[in-house]
């Protein structure tokens, strides 16, 4: 199983969204969520890589996408990550 992990920040209304996109991506393809909080959880080279870009989008630890959540984009890179 994929493991997607989301940088986020409180009070981020696109990491809402972007939390809503992703639950219903796995409801078609099964991965493990990881959520993390840019300010409180995430190690300091995160946060200087991503302060500004939440939130950010990682499969197996590769950034795939930031601000928005390409819903039908994230399936194939699922899916072909898988192949």
């Amino acid at each position: 199983m994929k493991t997607l992990t989301l940088y986020t920040r409180e009070r981020c209304h696109l990491c809402d969204v972007a939390k809503e996109a992703l639950e219903q991506v796995r409801s078609t393809e099964p991965f493990e969520l990881l959520v993390v909080d840019l300010d409180h959880e995430a190690p300091a080279e995160k946060r200087a890589a991503y302060d500004w870009d939440v939130p950010v989008l990682e499969l197996d630890g590769r950034k795939i996408m930031k601000h928005r959540v390409d819903e039908a984009r994230l399936l194939r890179l699922i899916r072909e990550s898988e192949a």
